[in-house]
């Protein structure tokens, strides 16, 4: 991998990791006021992250002829199935229970929420264990 890359991906995770922190996510009362239909103001942040992902897949590929750092574009294939909709449902449930998820408990370390720890354990601890039983 080029350093180019590596670049791109340290400005795309600060981008990230700032959109977060702006949109409180990294305040689990932000995110548990959203689930319980209290306040939808991430509602546009949900919004615009889909609207974003939907122009870079079905439009960036019509107007560049190769990403910047491979050598096509590579269909992502998906699947529905009982082990997705059984990890949906489970990564739901722990996301109401805790009001973050992967992305934002990270973030949430860097401004001293240290109880996100605990979540974190949990997500590591998950996706341990979902690996072990992909593998059997």
């Amino acid at each position: 991998m080029s350093v180019p890359f590596f670049v791109s991906v340290l400005i795309s995770g600060a981008l990230f990791g700032f959109g977060l922190s702006y949109a409180t996510m990294i305040q689990p009362e932000v995110v548990l006021s959203f689930l319980r239909f209290d306040d939808f103001g991430l509602l546009w942040v949900l919004g615009s992250a889909s609207l974003t992902t939907m122009v870079t897949y079905q439009l960036l590929p019509r107007l560049i002829r190769k990403p910047l750092f491979d050598k096509s574009f590579r269909e992502h294939a998906a699947s529905l199935d009982r082990n997705t909709l059984v990890g949906a449902a489970i990564f739901g449930i722990g996301w109401g229970i805790s009001g973050v998820c992967p992305g934002p408990a990270l973030a949430g370390l860097g401004v001293g929420n240290w109880p996100m720890l605990f979540t974190l354990a949990g997500i590591f601890a998950g996706a341990y264990v979902q690996g072990r039983m992909m593998k059997s």
